[in-house]
C-alpha cells in the first residue's frame, strides 16, 4: 500500500472492489489519488464481468478528506482544476450503471463524505464520523457536497451540517438518510459483501434501469420521469433476464439471470 499505488482493485465473482490505499494519510484524496481511481473506473466502465461495485478505505478511516497539505499552497485557479478534477471521478462513479456500495469506517469527512455521497448505497459502522468541515479552513465542499446533500437529505438538514461544519456520528447520519444502513464495525465487511452477492445475483439489466430512472428522473418533472420509467420498464420486456424471472418465479425456483 504506497504512494505509487493509492487505490488497489480487485475483481471476483462479478464484483469489484475498490479500496483507497493511503493508510498514513487516512486515506485523504490528493490529486494522485483521484486520477488513479478515475483509471479504475474506466476500465470498470468496458468490463464484461462487472455486476456491482464496493468503495472502502484500508486502514482506520474510509477516507479523512482531501489532502490539505497539497490544497494548501494551491492558487485559485489550480483549486478550480481540483474541483472539477474530483467532481468529474465522482460523476464518473455515480454514473456507472453498475450498483455501487461504499462501505464506511473510521472517518468520512469532507472529500471522503462527497466520495461517499457519489455511491448508490452507504453502508457505515458504528462510530463512523461524518461530516463537511471545509468552512472551517475558509472554504467550501468543492467535489460535489453542496449539490449531493441536499438531494440526499433536503435542504435544511444540508445548510445545517453545510454552515456549521459539525459532524455527524452514524446514528444521526441514518437519521436524516445520509447512509442506509449502520451495523457493528466487526460486521461491515461481511455485511457488505452480502449485499454485494445478493446484487451481483439481480437481473443487471434491471439494476441498470432503476439506476437510469432514479438518476435522470429526479431532474424531470413528475410526469417525465412516469414517462421514462414507462419506457424502461418496456424495454425490460426485451430481455431474456425478464422471461427467466418470471418464468422461475411461476415455477418457484430460484432464477438464473444471464444478463440477457
Amino acid at each position: 500500500m504506497t504512494e505509487e499505488n493509492p487505490v488497489g482493485l480487485s475483481l471476483e465473482r462479478g464484483i469489484a472492489t475498490l479500496t483507497l490505499q493511503r493508510e498514513r494519510q487516512l486515506n485523504a484524496l490528493n490529486r494522485e489519488l483521484l486520477l488513479a481511481l478515475q483509471q479504475h473506473l474506466d476500465i470498470l466502465a468496458h468490463s464484461q464481468e462487472l455486476r456491482v461495485v464496493v468503495l472502502r478505505g484500508a486502514g482506520r478511516a474510509f477516507a479523512a478528506g482531501a489532502d490539505i497539505a497539497q490544497m494548501k499552497v494551491m492558487t485559485a485557479v489550480e483549486a478550480e482544476e481540483f474541483s472539477k478534477l474530483g467532481q468529474r471521478v465522482f460523476r464518473q462513479l455515480e454514473q456507472l450503471p453498475h450498483p455501487t456500495l461504499a462501505l464506511i469506517h473510521g472517518y468520512a469527512l469532507g472529500g471522503g463524505m462527497e466520495l461517499a455521497m457519489a455511491c448508490d448505497i452507504r453502508m457505515a459502522a458504528v462510530g463512523t464520523r461524518f461530516g463537511q468541515p471545509e468552512v472551517t479552513l475558509g472554504v467550501i465542499p468543492g467535489f460535489g457536497g453542496t449539490q449531493r446533500l441536499p438531494r440526499l437529505v433536503g435542504k435544511g438538514n444540508a445548510l445545517r451540517w453545510l454552515l456549521s461544519g459539525d459532524l455527524l456520528d452514524a446514528q444521526q447520519a441514518l437519521a436524516i438518510g445520509l447512509v442506509t444502513d449502520v451495523v457493528g464495525a466487526d460486521e461491515l465487511w461481511d455485511r457488505g459483501q452480502e449485499l454485494a452477492d445478493k446484487l451481483s445475483q439481480l437481473a443487471p439489466q434491471a439494476l441498470t434501469r432503476v439506476k437510469q430512472a432514479v438518476d435522470q428522473g429526479s431532474g424531470m418533472a413528475l410526469d417525465q420521469g412516469l414517462s421514462l420509467e414507462a419506457a424502461l420498464f418496456g424495454l425490460c420486456f426485451a430481455t431474456k433476464d425478464q422471461e427467466e424471472g418470471m418464468t422461475a418465479f411461476l415455477a418457484k425456483r430460484k432464477p438464473g439471470f444471464s444478463g440477457k
